[in-house]
């Protein structure tokens, strides 16, 4: 075969009087424009041979066509139309045509298997219609071959939670006529011999009815009502909806008709839009900057966790969840005790709840091995401290650990937001070192920030990306400042919150806006669920570290409830009341801010907008989000959408922080902060423009495309290893990190873009 055959992703070969026609196109066989163009030249080369009595689809490599090329989405002459036409042809052939499934058939490729006479799966195949993650519905006649396949229900369930159905579903479920052991050529080749043998007849879905029987008449305007109502911002579940009616009342051509109009509206959504760069924000995550090429990731099969508090034993859980043996070590017996405890307890409440077997739940607990013996942490190749946030504390750890682990282990802090290049310090093993900051629940939240100190090998970030994967979590590389990425840009956020709440914004209303808004979950809901006394301490270190501006009004509202007591969920009281466990607003809480906002000469409103409490909140984010960047702290734009939508509960379909203030526009943002910077006052730099945000306003340019100039000047070729790392210790960045952030530092730094406004005071 010429390098030419082998650079085209469809081939088609005879074996006896049957096509094989192979897509084989890496990693995934997704329908790029050459897949499409190849699909359709093989597809014309099978119909202009006679000779051929039927077609076998299958795929090459470890699955069959795993979707679509998103990218294609974004093109101004976007249309399916192409792809369906081949589809269409492939049903109407006079000529059998089969697809063998394996691996997974999602998306496009389920509407390839669908468009074919007859589908078999190898056991373990997998199909699904996951298009409503990006914010779209099948646009390939899934909509319509589906429900006539399977029903409408069933068709019309998969494409609304875009959830998978494992091969034997899909055969009780009609979507496969068979599941075929053995290699997907072979197997599939077999069954299409066995059709032939028995002059078995085309089966064209779209010549079918969808089954509706037992759906009650009202069965499409409840459903569409619900997706209204409680998707109302996620349009495509609505036009799932419409989509599945149409494939059930609809003669096929009109439910096509149907189908491509609610499909080009989706696609021109600003909801899809997000959601389709959230999907390449997660992939593009996962390849860190200045890595060399060819590092391999260190050997990890057993681990320890230092700490068995909240953070410390669910991250153990989180472990021993993908099947890697715990050694969770304490200070002392009892709350060794109480951490088990409360293992036990989680695991057999989600046995309870029917998503664990009993079996899985010894297993588990079986995995996690309680001690109070460091000793017993020498043989873990990665260990996590998880102790309480307070920095000498962590040190001390931090440096046993060093003198505990064996050499080439891993040591890792969960620290939220102290400084990694002196934990790293403290441990004597820089090199070694790095921080994994798990989002709360550890072994539920899907985020983890990875933050490279200084010395970090390179193996071992490789290493840390890898466990994420294992563990199931998208992990984003930050630097090193305080509260990395997430909680350095949440401080922006919660300082403002607390403003608005000394200026006469109750709790209730302040987190009814934000929800209202999009978020997972409001400002003062969130602290009392974290807890108050973790939010209260990660100011009081901030403190010590010199990082707290000179103001005593800053995050007094929390200092305040710690000092009193009110810790938020846990004892019953911190912005609400919990007397049965669920929030309730109090008064108390209100005299407090109110005092408070007296105590600091902060005036009471009466005329705060929801609108003003949005931006008072969102502006100083996004402030915050591009001063990490042109600090080099964080990777990239997109890494700061995937921290605050997969961690800190910002909207997916707002694409998340950057993707929102170039939706808003970026001149609007800078305008928002200067006029908050008039009406509040700027003697402590609160609302100081970031240079690279004013900049881009000035320019036009967009934040979101926004990338790192290269470095001034390059090191020798000789003194660095492969990508330019010298010592193979790549920097995240090219710019200096601080901790704590200067912004007066990070100004003198940039040279381009006006600079910020004075402040006023």
């Amino acid at each position: 075969m010429s390098d030419a055959d082998k650079a085209v992703p469809v081939s088609l070969v005879r074996h006896g009087r049957i096509g094989l026609l192979c897509i084989d196109h890496p990693p995934v066989n997704a329908l790029s424009v050459a897949t499409v163009a190849g699909l359709d030249a093989k597809v014309a080369a099978f119909e202009a041979d006679s000779s051929l009595d039927g077609l076998l689809i299958w795929c090459a490599g470890r699955t069959f066509v795993a979707g679509g090329d998103i990218a294609q989405f974004d093109a101004p002459d976007f249309t399916a139309a192409p792809y369906n036409r081949i589809l269409a042809r492939i049903e109407a052939s006079e000529r059998l045509v089969v697809a063998v499934l394996h691996g997974t058939a999602l998306g496009g490729g389920l509407e390839l298997a669908l468009a074919c006479h007859y589908r078999v799966a190898v056991p373990g195949t997998r199909v699904g219609l996951p298009e409503i993650k990006l914010g779209l519905l099948p646009g390939s006649l899934g909509s319509q071959r589906l429900p006539r396949a399977c029903g409408a229900d069933l068709a019309l369930d998969l494409m609304l939670s875009g959830r998978m159905l494992d091969a034997e579903a899909a055969l009780a479920a009609g979507i496969v006529d068979a599941l075929v052991p053995g290699e997907p050529l072979a197997a599939g080749l077999h069954f299409l011999e066995g059709l032939l043998e028995g002059l078995a007849p085309p089966r064209r879905l779209s010549t079918l009815s969808a089954p509706v029987a037992g759906l009650p008449p009202d069965f499409f305007a409840r459903a569409l009502q619900r997706a209204t109502q409680e998707r109302a911002r996620y349009p495509a579940a609505a036009a799932i909806v419409q989509a599945v009616e149409a494939a059930a009342t609809l003669p096929f051509a009109e439910g096509e008709a149907v189908e491509a109009a609610l499909l080009a509206a989706c696609v021109a959504s600003p909801e899809s839009r997000a959601l389709r760069h959230l999907f390449f924000a997660e992939r593009q995550a996962a390849r860190v900057p200045g890595l060399p090429s060819g590092i391999t990731p260190r050997a990890l099969h057993t681990a320890g966790v230092v700490g068995a508090g909240t953070m410390g034993r669910r991250i153990a859980m989180s472990l021993a969840d993908a099947g890697l043996p715990v050694t969770l070590v304490e200070a002392s017996g009892a709350a060794l005790a109480e951490g088990l405890a409360s293992v036990r307890a989680q695991y057999e409440a989600s046995a309870a709840a029917g998503w664990l077997q009993p079996d899985q739940v010894a297993r588990r607990m079986g995995l996690i091995a309680g001690t109070l013996d460091y000793g017993a942490l020498a043989g873990c190749e990665l260990v996590i401290e998880a102790v309480v946030e307070d920095m000498a504390l962590k040190q001390q750890v931090c440096a046993r650990l060093g003198q505990t682990c064996k050499p080439g282990a891993i040591i890792a802090t969960n620290t939220s937001t102290l400084d990694v290049e002196v934990l790293a310090e403290a441990c004597g093993r820089p090199h070694d070192f790095a921080g994994l900051h798990f989002r709360n629940p550890a072994n539920g939240g899907r985020l983890i920030e990875v933050v490279r100190g200084s010395a970090t090998a390179p193996d071992v970030l490789m290493t840390a990306m890898h466990l994420a994967r294992r563990l199931g979590k998208v992990a984003v590389v930050t630097g090193v400042c305080f509260g990395f990425i997430g909680n350095r840009m949440a401080e922006a956020y919660l300082r403002e919150s607390e403003f608005l709440l000394m200026e006469g914004v109750s709790p209730a209303r302040l987190d009814a806006v934000m929800q209202a808004y999009g978020m997972a979950m409001g400002p003062c809901r969130m602290l009392d669920l974290a807890g108050i006394d973790t939010g209260a301490r990660i100011v009081l270190e901030y403190g010590k570290a010199g990082g707290l501006p000179p103001d005593p009004a800053y995050r007094a509202v929390v200092r305040t409830l710690f000092m009193l007591g009110r810790l938020g969920c846990k004892s019953g009281a911190g912005y609400y009341r919990y007397p049965d466990g669920e929030p309730v607003a109090d008064p108390e809480t209100e005299r407090i801010c109110a005092a408070l906002g007296r105590a600091h000469g902060i005036a009471r409103r009466t005329d705060m907008t929801d609108a003003e409490i949005i931006e008072r909140l969102i502006f100083p984010l996004i402030n915050e989000a591009a001063k990490l960047l042109e600090e080099g702290v964080a990777c990239r734009p997109a890494d700061i959408d995937m921290v605050w939508t997969a961690g800190y509960g910002f909207p997916d379909y707002l694409g998340g922080p950057v993707w929102q203030a170039d939706s808003i526009g970026l001149p609007r943002v800078k305008a928002g902060l200067e006029r908050y910077a008039r009406l509040r006052g700027n003697p402590y730099d609160y609302w100081d423009i970031s240079p690279l945000l004013a900049a881009l306003a000035q320019s036009g340019q967009r934040l979101s495309d926004w990338s790192a100039p290269p470095p001034a000047a390059e090191a020798p070729a000789d003194a660095a290893a492969p990508g330019g790392q010298a010592q193979g210790h790549a920097p995240i960045s090219h710019a200096p990190i601080s901790f704590p952030p200067d912004s007066r530092s990070v100004q003198s730094r940039i040279q381009s873009g006006p600079k910020p406004p004075q402040s006023v005071h």
